[in-house]
């Protein structure tokens, strides 16, 4: 719905309007880490034991998982609760993974020595990890 003081405005600005009021009625945190330097694979095998899971249960599973992944992962979703905690006053108690995903970043590609004066490509793979929170509605 359109206010009548917005109708002179160019609809760039009336869709960005509408975006940050759609944004501040989210019920929804997230958190992102970038450039994380682990592959994309490694990370989605952690990630999937966690994906809509209650925030408390998740943290337990990825404190006694016993890979990389998990440490990295058990940061993001720590912070994720504290910015639903402190950015949109949720309770900590209530919350769940709802979006859980990992995309691929910027790969780094070095070379190795390889056999009879040879060189072989070595693709060092990173990652960027998304968690949203949200509440349980009740």
């Amino acid at each position: 719905m359109e206010k009548k003081s917005e109708k002179h405005l160019p609809n760039k600005v009336r869709r960005r309007n509408e975006r940050t009021e759609a944004r501040k009625n989210k019920v929804e945190a997230k958190a992102v880490a970038k450039y994380v330097k682990t592959g994309p694979r490694k990370l989605r095998i952690v990630l999937d034991n966690i994906r809509g899971k209650s925030t408390t249960e998740a943290l337990n599973i990825l404190r006694f998982t016993p890979r990389r992944a998990a440490k990295i992962l058990e940061k993001v979703v720590t912070s994720a609760v504290a910015n639903a905690e402190n950015n949109m006053q949720m309770d900590s108690e209530k919350l769940y993974i709802h979006r859980a995903y990992v995309d691929g970043g910027p790969v780094m590609k070095r070379f190795r020595a390889a056999s009879m004066g040879r060189a072989t490509p070595v693709r060092r793979r990173t990652s960027h990890i998304t968690i949203v929170v949200k509440e349980k509605g009740e």
